[in-house]
């Protein structure tokens, strides 16, 4: 058996001006669709001896974990009454971020009622962002500190609509996805909740947490766990300037000014379009970001095959009203679209009137020349790249990375593309995504698959 694979392997660096380093050793597995994720997270909260620890953005009132397990709340209070530390981070919508109140648990009289209701024993702090941004990391911690810790990174809300049957949409359905990993790098996921969950921004308000043992600080962690597999992984994050002050590093690390604030995801988005020679897939929910979409003109013009998944909903002909901002950044993905190794792509699934139903693309993944991925939170924005709090899994890994690929588009061609490199793959993308689009255009919901072209 050979040597595990180290970054002197792979063409594509990681970022630099990050908390944490890249970590040979773990294990990872990609967790396409709502209903899989949760499932999985289910099997290892009620597998829990330690802790549960998890960052929420949205939490809907009607969100069901499943197969009959009943709500989050319900899931992480039968954890808590068995003796494990369950502690969660909610985000607390401030100035410019009220509108999003509706679909997240942020502390209201009647949320705190129902809490009071169930006599829960989680233990909750509310985090709040900087103004006009969101607390928007997605991830799942279990037994942090123990050898065999879990974590699971990534961008799927606990939304109802996250939950529906992939190739069978209801009235509205999500694509996303997780990461889960096990290995060193989960020191890292275990050191960004510490972080949070000392300083939270409510924890010293009356109606900022919630349960005994809230009020009290965590330790950092102090020991990275061992090997559990062969992928290199880096965790990366976006943190606005000023939202937290102790840069008390992870284990082996060197120091990190975390006070400044970190874009590591955004430096590794560019260095990894950047570095690609022949294939970039890309699926992400929102892409407006002008420097992004400029290293995605050259990766095309230098031959690579491009291919970009998105909501059907954001197609170019929807956003003609926009701004003028917006008008620029459409003209360029009609030049994009021009150049015949470039796709943009939605997905839709066959409903059960036996017609097409758009499936929305809400999840955050980029994979490069079947080496590197990346998994996480972070949409290609401004707000996610710049000032929202984004957690992001960076993966190498010439195993990992090619499976991931292939169970992606098995989903979405319904064909098994593991044969292929992944610049094949893109080509075959591109050619059936045509050819659906094609057959839309002519009143045919009978496609390969579920992918079109915008």
């Amino acid at each position: 058996m050979g040597a595990a694979p180290s970054l002197d392997d792979f063409h594509i660096p990681p970022a630099e001006a990050a908390s944490y380093p890249e970590r040979s050793g773990n294990s990872v597995r990609l967790l396409v669709d709502g209903a899989p994720a949760f499932r999985r997270i289910c099997e290892a909260i009620e597998a829990a001896h330690r802790s549960v620890w998890a960052t929420v953005t949205f939490l809907w009132a009607d969100f069901r974990m499943p197969d009959g397990r009943g709500s989050a709340l319900d899931v992480l209070n039968r954890a808590a009454l068995r003796g494990v530390d369950v502690r969660l981070l909610f985000w607390r919508p401030g100035a410019g971020t009220e509108l999003l109140k509706p679909n997240a648990f942020w502390g209201s009289a009647d949320q705190l009622a129902l809490l009071q209701a169930s006599g829960s024993a989680v233990r909750i702090r509310w985090d709040q962002a900087h103004p006009g941004y969101c607390q928007h990391q997605k991830s799942w911690l279990i037994d942090a500190g123990e050898e065999n810790a879990t974590a699971f990174v990534g961008g799927i809300n606990l939304n109802p609509h996250s939950m529906a049957l992939p190739g069978h949409p209801g009235e509205y359905q999500n694509h996303d996805a997780y990461l889960e990993m096990a290995g060193p790098s989960v020191v890292d996921v275990h050191h960004n909740f510490v972080q949070r969950w000392n300083e939270a921004s409510e924890r010293l308000a009356p109606d900022g947490r919630w349960g005994s043992g809230s009020e009290t600080s965590l330790s950092f962690p102090d020991r990275v766990p061992g090997h559990r597999g062969t992928s290199v992984v880096q965790i990366q994050r976006t943190i606005h300037p000023g939202r937290y002050s102790d840069g008390r590093p992870a284990p082996e690390c060197r120091p990190f000014e975390i006070a400044a604030g970190e874009r590591s995801i955004l430096e590794q988005y560019g260095s990894a379009i950047s570095a690609a020679r022949r294939s970039i897939y890309i699926e992400n929910h929102t892409i407006d970001a002008p420097q992004i979409t400029a290293l995605l003109h050259q990766a095309v013009q230098r031959g690579v095959e491009v291919v970009l998944v998105m909501p059907a909903g954001t197609s170019l002909s929807d956003n003609l009203a926009a701004s003028p901002k917006r008008h620029a950044l459409i003209r360029d993905w009609v030049s994009l679209s021009s150049c015949p190794n470039f796709t943009l792509a939605g997905i839709a699934g066959l409903a059960l009137n036996s017609q097409r139903q758009p499936v929305y693309v809400h999840s955050k993944i980029m994979l490069v020349d079947d080496v590197w991925a990346t998994v996480g939170s972070c949409n290609l924005h401004r707000f996610s790249l710049l000032g929202n709090s984004e957690l992001n899994a960076a993966i190498w890994d010439p195993v990992a990375v090619p499976a991931f690929r292939s169970e992606l588009l098995l989903e979405h061609l319904d064909l098994d593309t593991a044969p292929l490199d992944g610049r094949a793959a893109l080509q075959l993308f591109h050619r059936i995504a045509g050819e659906n689009r094609t057959r839309f255009q002519q009143g045919s919901h009978q496609w390969q698959g579920m992918a079109f072209t915008l």
